[in-house]
């Protein structure tokens, strides 16, 4: 259950992504490191980079926990109108956090402007770079919506 493509999947894109500081996002990763959770791997063409992965204990967690269980009584209990204000309230605080953080979205690549399909293969128009068919559907943290696209 990865959601991060190799361009998000390192410290620095986590920090990002949480709007946290590098050191408290190290300091995290070092704990989920010694619980079993998660795991680094360095990139095989970069000896800077480290890449992120939660272990099958971790994913297991996440299974187990997203979405918030104790969440989801009080989400079945709205009703149409009140969960449309919900909605709404998320998409505007979503809004107001990517404003925040430079519009960055975070979102797959089969929406962004740099992801270009010729003959049923996919590139990468900012890193220049062949992307398989999974990394599409990946979270990245250099997507950008087309310049037609708004985010509301």
């Amino acid at each position: 259950m990865t959601l991060c493509n190799r361009y998000s999947d390192t410290p620095q894109a986590v920090a990002e992504y949480l709007g946290l500081t590098k050191g408290t996002v190290s300091q995290t990763i070092k704990v989920l490191e010694q619980k079993g959770l998660l795991r680094k791997r360095g990139d095989a063409r970069d000896k800077r980079l480290v890449h992120l992965k939660p272990t099958t204990k971790g994913r297991r967690l996440v299974e187990r926990t997203v979405p918030a269980e104790s969440l989801m009584p009080g989400l079945e209990k709205l009703s149409k109108s009140e969960s449309q204000v919900a909605v709404e309230a998320l998409r505007v605080l979503l809004h107001s956090v990517q404003k925040a953080n430079d519009l960055k979205t975070f979102a797959p690549c089969h929406t962004c402007r740099f992801n270009q399909k010729h003959e049923g293969s996919y590139f990468c128009g900012l890193t220049q770079e062949p992307l398989a068919e999974r990394d599409v559907t990946l979270l990245c943290r250099e997507h950008r919506y087309p310049v037609s696209v708004e985010v509301k």
